[in-house]
């Protein structure tokens, strides 16, 4: 089962340097370069615009909408919903990062409305996050999974994942030293990785935004996020390899350099997924 899945992933990324699917990415600042440059290494086409009066139309002519909350406003909340909304009516796919979810009163009730209004295909994040817009009470750590969070087994991880996937009808992606993907009827660990990614600012929304690029090159969004989760942590292993007592600077630019690179034979041979 687990070289069948690494082959249509293989076959997804394909897809997407074919394809070169147009990524609309509401995102924050604070990453949007790294984001904007993960989609062109992937083979996708970034565009990053946030203006409430002008992302309805790009949304319509895109592949795929990215909805990241790490820095937000009311207009960017605005702008997130009517690109979400004009998404769904669309048929294009719309992928959710709740960053920061759980720790603030106005993040939270951001986090609340997207749910509401808005139908995710993809939801990735952090166990804190996750838990939180599940409704399962959480502890974060500003933008980063709390300590008891990220101790919790594998198995309540695809449980949290499981749940909320069946419940939003969508697919969920749970990153961490280990990733969960579920959409409540298929549900892996996938265990590449590098610790080094925890130190670089943005591993996770460059993640959410080639869940964008993957998903929006193909129907199965289960496969896309796997797709999308077993590109950052092989390239975050390759980068590593290379730069090894490098440095934190080396290994970030490794990442969009193994991404570039990265192929569906090098999925296929380095992808270390397991069915629960």
């Amino acid at each position: 089962m687990s070289s069948e899945i690494l082959n249509k992933v293989g076959n997804l990324l394909e897809n997407i340097k074919k394809k070169k699917p147009l990524v609309h990415s509401i995102t924050n600042y604070v990453t949007a370069t790294d984001c904007a440059n993960i989609i062109l290494a992937i083979g996708g086409s970034p565009t990053m615009a946030d203006f409430s009066k002008e992302v309805e139309a790009i949304a319509s002519i895109s592949s795929a909408v990215v909805l990241n909350m790490g820095i937000i406003n009311d207009d960017m909340v605005e702008a997130m919903i009517i690109a979400g909304k004009k998404a769904n009516e669309c048929g294009i796919p719309v992928i959710y990062d709740p960053v920061g979810a759980g720790v603030a009163p106005y993040r939270n009730s951001v986090a609340q409305r997207l749910l509401r209004e808005v139908k995710m295909d993809i939801i990735r994040g952090n166990i804190s996050e996750i838990k939180f817009i599940s409704g399962i009470s959480s502890v974060t750590k500003g933008v980063d999974a709390s300590e008891s969070d990220m101790n919790m087994t594998n198995e309540d991880k695809v449980n949290v994942a499981k749940n909320l996937a069946q419940k939003l009808n969508c697919t969920v992606a749970i990153t961490g030293v280990e990733d969960v993907v579920s959409d409540s009827e298929r549900s892996v660990i996938l265990s590449n990785g590098s610790k080094m990614l925890a130190s670089v600012t943005g591993t996770g929304c460059m993640t959410s935004a080639l869940c964008g690029a993957y998903a929006g090159s193909g129907n199965d969004y289960f496969i896309a996020a796997v797709g999308a989760v077993l590109s950052m942590s092989i390239s975050g292993e390759i980068s590593e390899e290379k730069n090894k007592n490098i440095g934190l600077g080396s290994f970030h630019v490794g990442i969009m350099d193994a991404i570039s690179n990265l192929t569906a034979e090098i999925i296929k041979d380095r992808g270390k997924i397991t069915f629960l």
